[in-house]
Protein backbone atom coordinates (compact mmCIF):
# COMPACT_ATOMS: atom_id res chain seq x y z
CA UNK A 1 0.00 0.00 0.00
CA UNK A 2 1.70 3.24 -1.13
CA UNK A 3 0.14 5.34 1.67
CA UNK A 4 1.12 3.12 4.60
CA UNK A 5 3.82 5.59 5.70
CA UNK A 6 1.73 8.74 5.14
CA UNK A 7 -0.19 10.25 8.05
CA UNK A 8 -3.96 9.97 7.70
CA UNK A 9 -4.61 13.72 7.93
CA UNK A 10 -1.98 15.71 6.10
CA UNK A 11 -1.31 18.16 3.29
CA UNK A 12 1.99 17.45 1.58
CA UNK A 13 3.86 17.71 -1.68
CA UNK A 14 3.09 14.87 -4.07
CA UNK A 15 6.84 14.10 -4.31
CA UNK A 16 7.38 10.42 -5.08
CA UNK A 17 3.70 9.60 -5.59
CA UNK A 18 1.99 9.44 -8.94
CA UNK A 19 -1.61 10.51 -9.42
CA UNK A 20 -2.60 7.07 -10.72
CA UNK A 21 -1.10 5.40 -7.63
CA UNK A 22 -3.00 7.76 -5.35
CA UNK A 23 -6.24 7.10 -7.21
CA UNK A 24 -5.70 3.35 -6.92
CA UNK A 25 -4.91 3.71 -3.20
CA UNK A 26 -8.13 5.71 -2.69
CA UNK A 27 -10.09 3.00 -4.45
CA UNK A 28 -8.43 0.24 -2.40
CA UNK A 29 -9.16 2.11 0.84
CA UNK A 30 -12.71 2.98 -0.19
CA UNK A 31 -11.93 6.72 0.04
CA UNK A 32 -13.18 9.55 -2.13
CA UNK A 33 -10.60 10.61 -4.74
CA UNK A 34 -10.71 14.27 -5.78
CA UNK A 35 -8.40 15.66 -8.46
CA UNK A 36 -7.84 19.11 -9.93
CA UNK A 37 -5.24 20.01 -12.55
CA UNK A 38 -4.67 23.75 -12.07
CA UNK A 39 -2.07 24.20 -14.84
CA UNK A 40 -4.26 26.52 -16.91
CA UNK A 41 -5.47 28.72 -14.07
CA UNK A 42 -4.18 32.24 -13.71
CA UNK A 43 -5.93 33.99 -10.83
CA UNK A 44 -7.23 33.13 -7.39
CA UNK A 45 -10.76 33.07 -8.81
CA UNK A 46 -9.70 30.69 -11.60
CA UNK A 47 -8.21 28.35 -8.99
CA UNK A 48 -11.32 28.47 -6.79
CA UNK A 49 -13.67 27.96 -9.74
CA UNK A 50 -11.75 24.96 -11.07
CA UNK A 51 -11.42 23.26 -7.67
CA UNK A 52 -15.16 23.69 -7.02
CA UNK A 53 -15.97 22.35 -10.49
CA UNK A 54 -13.58 19.37 -10.40
CA UNK A 55 -14.50 18.41 -6.83
CA UNK A 56 -18.21 18.84 -7.70
CA UNK A 57 -18.75 21.31 -4.88
CA UNK A 58 -21.69 23.71 -4.94
CA UNK A 59 -21.05 26.99 -6.83
CA UNK A 60 -20.86 28.98 -3.59
CA UNK A 61 -17.70 27.03 -2.67
CA UNK A 62 -15.83 29.05 -5.30
CA UNK A 63 -16.57 32.49 -3.83
CA UNK A 64 -13.45 32.69 -1.65
CA UNK A 65 -11.11 30.55 0.45
CA UNK A 66 -13.52 30.53 3.41
CA UNK A 67 -16.36 29.20 1.28
CA UNK A 68 -14.02 26.56 -0.19
CA UNK A 69 -13.24 25.41 3.36
CA UNK A 70 -16.94 25.37 4.20
CA UNK A 71 -17.63 23.25 1.11
CA UNK A 72 -15.06 20.67 2.19
CA UNK A 73 -16.27 20.33 5.75
CA UNK A 74 -19.74 20.80 7.29
CA UNK A 75 -21.97 19.92 4.30
CA UNK A 76 -19.98 16.74 3.67
CA UNK A 77 -19.96 15.81 7.34
CA UNK A 78 -23.71 16.40 7.66
CA UNK A 79 -24.42 14.34 4.52
CA UNK A 80 -23.49 11.13 6.33
CA UNK A 81 -20.50 9.03 7.33
CA UNK A 82 -17.44 9.63 5.17
CA UNK A 83 -14.89 6.87 4.49
CA UNK A 84 -11.95 9.23 3.86
CA UNK A 85 -10.51 11.53 1.23
CA UNK A 86 -7.47 11.62 -1.02
CA UNK A 87 -7.15 14.91 -2.89
CA UNK A 88 -4.65 15.96 -5.53
CA UNK A 89 -4.03 19.59 -6.48
CA UNK A 90 -1.69 19.34 -9.41
CA UNK A 91 0.20 22.27 -10.96
CA UNK A 92 -0.79 24.97 -8.48
CA UNK A 93 0.17 28.19 -10.31
CA UNK A 94 3.41 29.89 -9.30
CA UNK A 95 3.44 33.32 -10.91
CA UNK A 96 2.67 36.97 -10.22
CA UNK A 97 -1.13 36.59 -10.42
CA UNK A 98 -1.11 33.69 -7.94
CA UNK A 99 1.84 34.50 -5.73
CA UNK A 100 3.41 32.72 -2.76
CA UNK A 101 0.93 34.26 -0.33
CA UNK A 102 -2.07 33.02 -2.35
CA UNK A 103 -0.53 29.55 -2.63
CA UNK A 104 0.02 29.39 1.12
CA UNK A 105 -3.53 30.59 1.80
CA UNK A 106 -4.87 27.86 -0.48
CA UNK A 107 -2.80 25.16 1.21
CA UNK A 108 -3.78 26.51 4.64
CA UNK A 109 -7.44 25.95 3.74
CA UNK A 110 -6.66 22.31 2.98
CA UNK A 111 -4.60 22.01 6.19
CA UNK A 112 -7.56 23.35 8.18
CA UNK A 113 -9.83 20.86 6.42
CA UNK A 114 -7.39 18.06 7.32
CA UNK A 115 -7.61 19.16 10.97
CA UNK A 116 -11.42 19.29 10.77
CA UNK A 117 -11.60 15.73 9.45
CA UNK A 118 -8.94 14.55 11.90
CA UNK A 119 -11.15 15.71 14.79
CA UNK A 120 -13.88 13.48 13.31
CA UNK A 121 -11.51 10.51 12.82
CA UNK A 122 -11.85 10.63 9.02
CA UNK A 123 -8.67 10.32 6.89
CA UNK A 124 -8.01 13.40 4.72
CA UNK A 125 -4.83 13.42 2.65
CA UNK A 126 -4.10 16.22 0.23
CA UNK A 127 -1.19 16.06 -2.20
CA UNK A 128 -0.06 19.01 -4.29
CA UNK A 129 2.50 20.13 -6.83
CA UNK A 130 3.47 23.55 -8.14
CA UNK A 131 3.89 24.61 -11.73
CA UNK A 132 7.34 25.98 -12.41
CA UNK A 133 8.21 28.61 -14.98
CA UNK A 134 10.31 27.48 -17.93
CA UNK A 135 12.66 29.65 -19.94
CA UNK A 136 11.25 30.86 -23.27
CA UNK A 137 12.28 29.36 -26.56
CA UNK A 138 15.08 31.04 -28.51
CA UNK A 139 12.54 32.11 -31.16
CA UNK A 140 10.41 33.96 -28.62
CA UNK A 141 13.47 35.73 -27.23
CA UNK A 142 14.58 36.75 -30.73
CA UNK A 143 11.09 37.99 -31.62
CA UNK A 144 10.70 39.80 -28.30
CA UNK A 145 7.51 37.89 -27.45
CA UNK A 146 7.78 37.90 -23.67
CA UNK A 147 4.82 37.94 -21.31
CA UNK A 148 4.40 41.32 -19.63
CA UNK A 149 2.95 41.56 -16.13
CA UNK A 150 0.51 44.23 -14.99
CA UNK A 151 3.42 46.25 -13.60
CA UNK A 152 5.11 46.19 -17.02
CA UNK A 153 7.81 43.69 -16.06
CA UNK A 154 8.78 41.30 -18.86
CA UNK A 155 8.55 37.70 -17.75
CA UNK A 156 11.02 35.34 -19.48
CA UNK A 157 8.58 32.44 -19.56
CA UNK A 158 6.28 31.09 -22.21
CA UNK A 159 4.89 27.95 -20.59
CA UNK A 160 4.48 26.32 -17.23
CA UNK A 161 5.79 22.84 -16.68
CA UNK A 162 5.77 20.60 -13.66
CA UNK A 163 9.27 19.65 -12.59
CA UNK A 164 9.71 16.04 -11.55
CA UNK A 165 10.58 15.30 -7.93
CA UNK A 166 13.88 13.85 -9.08
CA UNK A 167 14.83 17.08 -10.87
CA UNK A 168 13.88 19.13 -7.82
CA UNK A 169 16.01 16.94 -5.58
CA UNK A 170 18.94 17.22 -8.01
CA UNK A 171 18.63 20.99 -8.12
CA UNK A 172 18.90 21.38 -4.36
CA UNK A 173 22.40 22.32 -3.19
CA UNK A 174 21.38 21.12 0.29
CA UNK A 175 20.81 17.53 -0.77
CA UNK A 176 24.42 16.34 -0.66
CA UNK A 177 23.26 12.75 -0.11
CA UNK A 178 21.66 12.72 -3.53
CA UNK A 179 24.83 13.89 -5.23
CA UNK A 180 27.01 11.44 -3.35
CA UNK A 181 24.81 8.42 -4.15
CA UNK A 182 24.10 9.30 -7.80
CA UNK A 183 26.05 7.07 -10.13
Amino acid sequence: MPLSTVKTNIVQSIRAFRVQELQEAAQALGHHFLYANLANTQSKQDVLDLIAKEFTFPAQASKNFDSLYDGMTDPLYKSGPQPGFILVLEHIPAHAKFDKEAREQLLDIFREAADYWSDRKVPFRCFYSFSVARAPSAEKLAEGELEVTESGEKMPTDKLVDVSPEALRMSSPFNAGYWLTAA
